[in-house]
């Protein structure tokens, strides 16, 4: 009972805006309670924690059905139903947090199987894909990008590196503007010039 009533509580602090609402990738943004899917591009589970940015509690597999009390839809978090068993505890629920870009209102495709993920991984070598692509890498004389996600109510990733595996360090959402200091095969090197930001941008989300 109490924890349901922190649980409670906390959604009306997050609901009273002290946590901001963003826009999440390839979905329809929502602060509302209601049920998700958990979802990643590798397939793998995803971490619970007792608070944003808190301890390891537990995880979610890919594709498990949650209770969310509240979404921040960005890079933002979720406070969700966690349900557990452990010996020693048994089977209950508590409140949690996860991150709420790994969230959708629809149900993900399968799982890709590890035979499937072995062989990319065998036929793909991550590293070197990124050295070909700085050695692409050719100046240009600067110009302006315009954000276009697979979606209008998604967002696009900024990267320190040309790869979907390098590091995330920032979101950008339909319509905002970056500029471009270098191309390479499949990248652009960009430049966020409210913040100073360097990094890089897939070619497939963005509109000159």
């Amino acid at each position: 009972m109490i924890k349901r009533l922190i649980a409670l509580l906390t959604v009306l602090v997050l609901a009273a805006g002290l946590i901001p609402a963003a826009l999440a990738e390839d979905d329809t943004p929502s602060d509302s309670a209601g049920y998700y899917y958990v979802y990643t591009e590798n397939g793998k589970g995803l971490n619970v924690r007792d608070n944003p940015g808190g301890n390891v509690v537990g995880s979610l597999k890919y594709g498990t059905r949650i209770y969310c009390y509240y979404r921040d839809g960005g890079n933002g978090w979720a406070l969700i139903d966690f349900y557990y068993n452990k010996p020693g505890y048994g089977y209950n629920t508590y409140a949690a947090f996860i991150s709420s870009r790994y969230l959708r209102k629809s149900k993900p495709p399968a799982k890709p199987s590890s035979g499937t993920s072995a062989a990319s991984a065998a036929s793909v070598d991550p590293e070197a894909e990124i050295n070909a692509e700085f050695r692409s890498a050719k100046k240009v004389t600067p110009f302006t990008v315009t954000i276009r996600p697979s979606r209008a109510s998604g967002w696009v990733n900024m990267r320190w590196a040309p790869s979907k595996n390098a590091e995330i360090m920032a979101t950008y959402k339909q319509n905002d503007k970056l500029l471009v200091i270098k191309e390479l095969t499949n990248w652009y090197q960009v430049e966020d010039q409210d913040t100073g930001d360097v990094g890089f941008i897939s070619k497939q989300f963005v509109v000159q």
